[in-house]
């Protein structure tokens, strides 16, 4: 008998049990590099949204409005159902928040939720 000769299609079973969970791990990753990238796209937004808000006498709801600008810029399909917040301003602080969902490759999962929240004081005039 030659040597090896009961170890025909071994390398096939083995492949046949590996090879899916390589898939599996493959998009796995795929996914989270796209929910980072979609944070990343909510946090820029929320960022430059909140350096719009906060210059001095800035209009009421130019954070929101730039936030949005920004998201139509960059977005793309890469953050879907993007909403912008203001809510938790005040007249000394400024806050914006960008929530959207990160598309899915995984069937039968929606996207995954992202939120973003930036923020900073308002530029005004105090005495000393």
């Amino acid at each position: 008998m030659r040597g090896g000769a009961g170890d025909r299609g071994e390398a096939s079973i083995q492949m046949a049990i590996v090879f899916p969970f390589v898939i599996l791990i493959t998009v796995a990753v795929v996914q989270a590099a796209m929910w980072f990238h979609a944070r990343s796209i909510a946090l820029t937004a929320a960022r430059e949204g909140v350096a719009a808000a906060r210059v001095y006498q800035a209009p009421e709801g130019a954070g929101a409005a730039r936030a949005r600008e920004a998201l139509g810029r960059i977005a793309g399909d890469s953050l879907a159902s993007s909403a912008v917040s203001t809510s938790g301003s005040s007249t000394t602080e400024v806050r914006v928040t960008v929530t959207g969902t990160a598309p899915s490759l995984i069937p039968g999962l929606s996207g995954l939720s992202v939120s973003q929240t930036a923020g900073a004081p308002r530029e005004r005039w105090t005495t000393p």
